[in-house]
C-alpha cells in the first residue's frame, strides 16, 4: 500500500464554495428510507452513522424533483412537508462533522414503481417498456416548453434543498433516468438540436447544471452524476462519456462522479456483477409482478465475475480527458484501491456496498489499511426495496419501526 497516496485521501477537498473534511464519500444509492415522499428516522440514523465513521460526505439519493419525477412510491420529492425531515437528516451529518450532498433527478419515463395518468416526458415518445408493469405504457418528446420547466424544476430543488442545509446537489444524468434519456441512444434518437451527436445529446442535461450553478454555485457544490458507458452496444460508449464530461466541464460543474449502466438494460454493468436473485425474490415475492419480471430478465444477463476497479480502463480514459475533480465509483474494496485512485489523480472515491458493510471502513483503513468485509453478494440491491430500508444482511437487520416515524419526529 502506498500510505503517502492513501493520506491524501484523508485530507480536505474543495468543491466550489465548500470544503469536504475527506475524500470519502458515500455514494448515492437509494435508501428507502422514506414514507409519503419523506425522509424517516432511519435516514437520519442512516447518515449520521457514515459520517460518524469517517466519510467526508454523504449523499441522500434519490430526491425527486417533482412528485411525478418518483419511481417509487414513498421516495422523496421536493415539496413544503419534506423540509423539517430533509433539515433534520441535514442537521444530524453537520452535528456529526460532515457534509451531505442531495442527489436530485427526475425519472422521465423510467418509472418502474408509480402509476402516473398522463404519458411520461421523455427525450422521444412511443412506447415504454421500463413503464410496463405499472401501466406506463407510453412515453412523449419533451418539447421547448417542457424543458424550461423541467430546468426550472431542477433550479427550483436545488435552492429548497439548500434551504434545508444541504451542502451540495448532485445532479443524477445516468442509469436510465431522464437526463440520461437524452444522453443515451438507447432513449435519444431525436432530429433537432438535441439529438444526434453527442455533444447534441449532452445539450439538455448539460442546460440543466448550468442553470442549477447560476442559481446556486456560490452556496453549494453542484455536481453531475454521469456513465462513463450504459454497457450495451446500442447505448453510449466511452467515447460518448468522455464528450459529455467536457460539455459538463465547460458547463461549470464542481465534480462528476463517473458511474455507468442502466437499470432495466444493464444493471449487471452498473455493479460490476450479477444480481442477487435469491435475495430480490425473497424480498419482493416470487409470485409479485416485479419478481417475475426480474426473473425473466435474468436469462440474457451475462454472467459476471466481480473485480475490484471495474470501471477503471473507462474513468481513467475520461480523467485524461478532463481537468475537473473527479469522483472515481465502481469496486472500490481496499485501502490499496483507494490509495491508486488518488495515485491516479482522482480527486475523491465514492463507495456505496463497502459502507454498508462498514460505515466505519473509513476510520478503519486510516488505522490500518485493509480490505473491506463487503462479499459483494449485491443482497443490499435487492434491500432497497424493503419495507425497513436497505441493509448489509451481514448487519443486524434495520428496525422497522424506524422507518415508519418521519426524521423531524425524533
Amino acid at each position: 500500500m502506498n500510505d503517502d497516496m492513501l493520506s491524501t485521501a484523508y485530507e480536505p477537498l474543495t468543491l466550489g464554495p465548500i470544503t469536504l473534511p475527506n475524500r470519502f464519500i458515500k455514494a448515492g444509492a437509494n435508501e428507502n428510507m422514506s414514507k409519503r415522499g419523506r425522509p424517516t428516522r432511519a435516514m437520519r440514523m442512516h447518515h449520521e452513522a457514515l459520517i460518524k465513521g469517517g466519510v467526508g460526505m454523504t449523499t441522500m439519493a434519490y430526491v425527486a424533483v417533482e412528485k411525478d419525477g418518483r419511481t417509487l412510491p414513498d421516495q422523496v420529492w421536493i415539496h413544503d412537508e419534506a423540509m423539517a425531515d430533509l433539515r433534520a437528516v441535514t442537521d444530524a451529518v453537520h452535528g456529526a462533522g460532515g457534509k451531505i450532498a442531495a442527489q436530485i433527478t427526475h425519472g422521465g419515463s423510467f418509472v418502474t414503481g408509480v402509476f402516473v395518468p398522463r404519458r411520461l416526458q421523455s427525450s422521444v415518445s412511443g412506447f415504454n417498456p421500463a413503464g410496463l408493469l405499472r401501466g406506463n405504457m407510453f412515453r412523449r418528446a419533451m418539447n421547448e416548453k417542457d424543458m424550461a420547466r423541467m430546468v426550472d424544476l431542477f433550479v427550483n430543488a436545488a435552492e429548497r434543498c439548500f434551504d434545508a442545509g444541504f451542502d451540495a446537489v448532485e445532479i443524477h444524468m445516468g442509469h436510465g433516468y431522464l437526463l440520461n434519456q437524452f444522453l443515451s441512444p438507447l432513449d435519444n434518437n431525436r432530429k433537432d438540436e438535441y439529438g444526434g451527436s453527442a455533444e447534441n445529446r449532452a445539450r439538455f442535461p448539460a442546460r440543466v447544471l448550468k442553470a442549477v450553478k447560476a442559481a446556486v454555485g456560490d452556496r453549494m457544490a453542484v455536481i453531475a452524476k454521469i456513465n462513463v458507458a450504459d454497457g450495451r452496444s446500442k447505448g453510449a460508449q466511452l467515447e460518448d462519456g468522455i464528450v459529455t464530461a467536457k460539455v459538463l466541464e465547460a458547463a461549470g460543474a464542481d465534480m462528476l462522479v463517473l458511474s455507468g449502466g442502466r437499470n432495466v438494460e444493464s444493471g449487471w454493468f452498473t455493479f460490476g456483477s450479477n444480481m442477487n436473485l435469491d435475495a430480490m425474490l425473497r424480498v419482493m415475492g416470487k409470485w409479485s409482478l416485479s419478481g417475475m419480471a426480474i426473473a425473466s430478465t435474468q436469462a440474457t444477463v451475462p454472467k459476471i465475475e466481480f473485480k475490484e476497479l471495474y470501471f477503471w480502463e473507462y474513468s481513467t480514459k475520461i480523467r485524461e480527458a478532463v481537468n475537473l475533480p473527479l469522483a472515481y465509483l465502481g469496486g472500490i474494496k481496499s485501502a490499496d484501491n483507494v490509495a491508486q485512485c488518488m495515485a491516479a489523480g482522482f480527486e475523491a472515491v465514492q463507495v456505496a456496498r463497502a459502507f454498508l458493510r462498514e460505515p466505519d471502513l473509513v476510520n478503519r483503513w486510516r488505522e490500518e489499511g485493509g480490505e473491506s468485509l463487503c462479499d459483494n453478494c449485491n443482497s443490499c440491491v435487492a434491500y432497497i426495496y424493503h419495507p425497513a430500508g436497505t441493509w448489509c444482511i451481514h448487519q443486524p437487520a434495520n428496525k422497522l419501526e424506524d422507518n415508519q416515524i418521519l426524521a423531524s419526529a425524533g
